[in-house]
């Protein structure tokens, strides 16, 4: 360790100890250090976190704090602009360095450049790094040095420089805090939790925190990931890594998720299929950043320009029956019941819950994609804005056709025995499987026999599939050309 003092680590969606660059670069470089989160969510933009976000973020934020603590250090909270409170916590300490880890939120890369700009003419030595990607978004390039637009190609020029990333790095040994207390707000003060108390299916689902980050990855990788391939689309299995909050809020790192594949291929090496699957999909997740890097404009514009001119046909009752998991499609519905539950919703019924909402309803992807934002504990401004352009058709990698997916299928195709459905809407519980995925098909003496009745205990389908699929496709035939 260099001897220069105090040095400050300033925290964002980086919430751990493991594996984190600027945490190790101020422990190495200073005698002690401080652990600083600024509350600032105005500096967001327009994506401040959602309400399933700030939920996450307060327990986080408790479990860094003990984690520091048990190594010598705390973690100090400060509310107000980040350059502001760097300033002052730096002229309150003697600090002389600021460390930290970079975002790539269109927002935050503006601000940090002027952050740093300003730090260094105040005479203080500042470093950023990269915790949150395989590798930069500016890093990879096509063969004529612009961006990549299909994931494909990407991927593999992705792949290629896998084997030269380093180690993830170790917990640091002790994180020594300044022997003068620095002062602090409380947690309660940010007031993230929901005064009206609608959490506790999020406290049911989750453990945030770096130490649920680990169980996570270490379960997942044990057991799992060795079924990825088949298992990932089968909303009705355990068998997806649920890792994607910990990833955004940093407090697990892809870099470990990568070593924890390749440990397990190591150990059974007839997982390598599905290993290999699961950092296809870390694959997507780099995909994301790399376009909302180079196209700033795609969270609330399309990348297909040519969606500016598509004919949506906005309505408040078929967005609120949508979110409320009320459109009368029952894997929709489900999806968007574990959603308002659980924070979390099944990768599959997204897109399929998605596809509803921007084809057959032919709701702007962007009312969507909010929607998401608010109730996503793993909501991502790269990867929602990825996923809700994929399916609504105007974004990088779409298909060569107008992707539809009929919910009927993908019922029978990913929840063949309707276990999912039967957990997420208790009141089609009794209906056969041959029947519970499209009640409006079954026979009276069925339905009735399972207590359902159809518009009373569970609704008819806000809208005809086909019909409003023919719909969509004439609405694409206007724009396609």
């Amino acid at each position: 360790m260099n001897d220069t003092g105090t040095a400050i680590a300033w925290f964002r969606r980086d919430l751990r100890l493991t594996d984190n660059p600027a945490l190790s670069a101020a422990c190495e470089h200073a005698r002690n250090v401080i652990a600083l989160y600024v509350h600032a969510p105005e500096e967001d933009g327009e994506w401040a976190p959602g309400g399933a976000s700030r939920w996450w973020l307060h327990h986080s934020l408790a479990r860094l704090d003990e984690s520091l603590r048990v190594r010598g250090g705390r973690l100090t909270i400060r509310r107000g602009t980040s350059l502001e409170t760097l300033l002052a916590v730096a002229r309150e300490t003697g600090a002389t360095r600021v460390y930290w880890n970079r975002l790539y939120d269109p927002a935050r890369v503006a601000h940090d450049t002027q952050v740093k700009a300003a730090l260094r003419e105040a005479g203080l030595h500042c470093e950023s790094f990269n915790a949150a990607l395989l590798h930069e978004p500016w890093e990879v390039r096509t063969g004529q040095g612009v961006p990549y637009r299909v994931f494909t190609p990407f991927w593999k020029a992705c792949a290629a420089r896998l084997d030269a990333l380093p180690r993830p790095l170790p917990t640091p040994d002790r994180i020594a805090a300044p022997p003068a207390i620095v002062a602090s707000l409380a947690l309660d003060e940010l007031e993230l939790r929901p005064r009206i108390r609608w959490d506790a299916g999020l406290h049911e689902a989750w453990m945030p925190g770096e130490a649920g980050a680990l169980a996570q990855l270490e379960s997942f990788a044990s057991g799992a990931m060795a079924r990825y391939s088949d298992g990932r689309n089968r909303p009705d299995l355990p068998e997806t890594s649920r890792l994607s909050p910990y990833l955004h809020f940093g407090e697990v790192g892809p870099r470990q998720c990568l070593a924890a594949a390749r440990n397990a291929v190591a150990e059974r090496p007839s997982s390598r299929g599905s290993a290999d699957s699961f950092v296809r999909e870390l694959g997507w997740r780099e995909f994301a950043h790399h376009l909302l890097h180079h196209f700033p404009q795609t969270p609330t514009a399309p990348l297909d320009t040519r969606f500016d001119a598509f004919p949506w046909d906005p309505n408040d009752a078929w967005l609120e029956a949508w979110q409320r998991g009320r459109t009368g499609y029952p894997i929709v519905d489900a999806g968007m019941r574990e959603l308002w539950h659980t924070g979390w919703m099944h990768n599959r019924v997204r897109m399929i819950a998605a596809s509803l909402f921007t084809k057959n309803l032919r709701q702007p992807w962007l009312k969507g994609a909010q929607w998401f934002w608010d109730t996503l504990v793993d909501a991502d401004l790269a990867n929602n804005t990825l996923g809700w352009q994929w399916t609504a058709g105007c974004g990088a990698d779409a298909a060569p056709f107008f992707r539809i997916f009929n919910p009927v299928l993908q019922t029978e195709r990913f929840d063949p025995e309707r276990v999912y459905l039967r957990r997420w809407l208790p009141e089609l519980a009794r209906l056969p499987d041959k029947w519970i995925h499209c009640p409006w098909d079954a026979p009276a003496a069925v339905l009735a026999e399972a207590g359902v009745e159809l518009g009373r205990t569970y609704p008819r389908p806000i809208i005809d599939f086909r019909a409003s699929r023919e719909a969509a496709l004439a609405a694409y035939g206007s724009i396609k050309r």
